[in-house]
């Protein structure tokens, strides 16, 4: 009877470490999976040393369009569509994007502060994809515009 009852002891406390185990295995899968998933992919991401490249060397260039969502511009030939967690600026890139063939090189930029704060990248970037855009591209100014593009030298628009 005692080896019984320390039997279904053991049984109880493994089932529990077990269930434990899975429950905390699921919880940190979910943190992960949140913290990650962004509209946009490794891939998608364009790198500010490529688009100056573009901008220095247009010849060789596959000739994107630039569209700044965010609330000031300085790179040469973006258009400035107004921030896009407004409803005006959500609405210009919009109609932007609905003129442009959908194998377009489509690069997104904001810049007003980092990427996991900004309210402007993420809400452009989904349209940009539910339109259809096959080369869509997010500026990588994880940064800021000014750390990540101006004080590296890279061109700007002349005021």
């Amino acid at each position: 009877m005692l080896k019984k009852q320390y039997t279904q002891r053991k049984m109880w406390k493994f089932s529990l470490l077990i269930s434990l185990a899975l429950i905390t295995g699921l919880w940190i899968s979910s943190c992960g999976q949140s913290a990650s998933q962004e509209p946009w992919t490794d891939a998608e991401l364009l790198s500010p040393d490529t688009l100056a490249a573009w901008l220095r060397h247009p010849e060789q260039s596959p000739h994107p369009i630039i569209l700044d969502v965010g609330p000031a511009g300085v790179i040469p030939g973006a258009r400035e569509l107004g921030p896009a967690h407004e409803a005006e600026g959500m609405a210009h890139l919009k109609s932007t994007l609905s003129q442009l063939p959908k194998n377009s090189l489509v690069v997104i930029y904001c810049g007003c502060c980092p990427f996991s704060k900004c309210p402007n990248v993420r809400p452009a970037f989904q349209l940009v994809k539910q339109m259809g855009f096959t080369h869509a591209r997010l500026l990588n100014l994880s940064d800021n515009l000014k750390k990540d593009w101006i004080d590296k030298g890279y061109p700007i628009e002349n005021p």
